[in-house]
């Protein structure tokens, strides 16, 4: 299973470049940085812990 790398902040609407600063929660609700900042870090949603969302390389890595 891998992360849903949604394209928009959920609260503003915002875009969020698939490569740039992003917060997620454990269900993967998705923000941009002002709005998690606003919130506290904090999900709207779940109210769990919002972090920085991993980036992905750009080209996947085969073993």
């Amino acid at each position: 299973m891998t992360l849903a790398m949604k394209p928009a902040c959920e609260r503003c609407g915002n875009g969020l470049a698939m490569d740039g600063e992003a917060y997620i929660c454990s269900f993967e609700c998705t923000f941009c940085a002002a709005c998690a900042g606003e919130l506290a870090r904090c999900c709207p949603n779940c109210g769990g812990e919002l972090v920085i969302r991993p980036r992905r390389a750009t080209e996947p890595k085969l073993a």
